[in-house]
């Protein structure tokens, strides 16, 4: 069904824009329609702190996860995150924090009892897709961007609330569902969707977002579950959160011990 969507979503918006070349009228309506999924994804902005939310130049997490595979959990537990932008990515595992994976740039490592490694290639694939359709990367590179475009797909219903549907392509035709709550302007859901090369059918990615709680000005999810094709993969727990720590970039480096997340600054 969701497949059936997304081709449904892409025959509208092709048959729209050659409707619109030869009539005014029609390509006025796209402009409208163009012009509230803009307001809408402003909104989205403006909920989610405004300012304080693209000013954040670093934060961390902590709580707990869990991995599943065919509905039973596989795996997972506490975790500790540290971010600094624009691309460095601090992750500690198992209550020990004795299992590391730190991501800088396009290059990603793992520390474990076992030494020292690079990450594994289809992790790295997986993380590189992921941050590509992050919301903050969306947010912060993809609106605005030349050739950006949007779409309102109308009312619908998301995780079990009542949303906004908007979509945002960016100048290579990738594009980016949200799902927004009526309400709060909150994203509910993110989907989208790339060919997977083992099968050339399009594989599906969503994430939903509940139990916003306000840390600094900014809201932000504690609860994020993601689904891969209609399955739910991961369920992320937080339960603590933090903005602009003033994060060392000596913590992003392979290799690094965790005693340098203790010695980070404080604010």
């Amino acid at each position: 069904m969701r497949r059936f969507q997304l081709i449904l979503l892409s025959v509208v918006l092709i048959a729209s824009t050659a409707v619109s070349q030869t009539n005014p009228i029609a390509q006025s309506q796209d402009e409208s329609n163009a012009g509230k999924a803009k307001v809408l994804l402003d909104e989205m902005v403006k909920a989610l702190g405004g300012q304080a939310y693209l000013d954040a130049k670093d934060g961390t997490s902590q709580g707990r996860d869990f991995v599943l595979h065919n509905d039973q959990v596989s795996g997972g537990g506490y975790y500790w995150r540290f971010w600094k932008k624009p691309d460095k990515l601090r992750l500690e595992l198992s209550k020990k924090r004795d299992i590391v994976e730190i991501y800088n740039g396009d290059e990603g490592h793992e520390n474990t009892y076992k030494g020292l490694q690079a990450q594994d290639p289809k992790i790295m694939e997986n993380y590189l897709r992921a941050r590509r359709h992050s919301l903050r990367t969306v947010i912060e590179k993809w609106m605005n961007a030349t050739g950006a475009a949007y779409f309102y797909g109308g009312q619908t219903i998301a995780d079990q609330k009542l949303s906004d549907q908007v979509t945002i392509f960016d100048a290579d035709n990738d594009s980016v569902i949200l799902y927004l709550d009526v309400n709060t302007h909150l994203p509910i859901k993110k989907s989208f969707s790339w060919r997977n090369p083992a099968d050339q059918l399009r594989d599906v990615q969503e994430d939903t977002y509940d139990n916003y709680h306000e840390i600094q000005g900014i809201m932000t999810p504690y609860n994020v579950t993601q689904y891969r094709n209609g399955a739910m993969t991961s369920q992320d727990f937080m339960n603590k959160a933090s903005y602009n720590q003033g994060l060392p970039d000596s913590l992003f480096v392979a290799g690094s011990s965790s005693k340098s997340v203790e010695s980070a600054p404080k604010k």
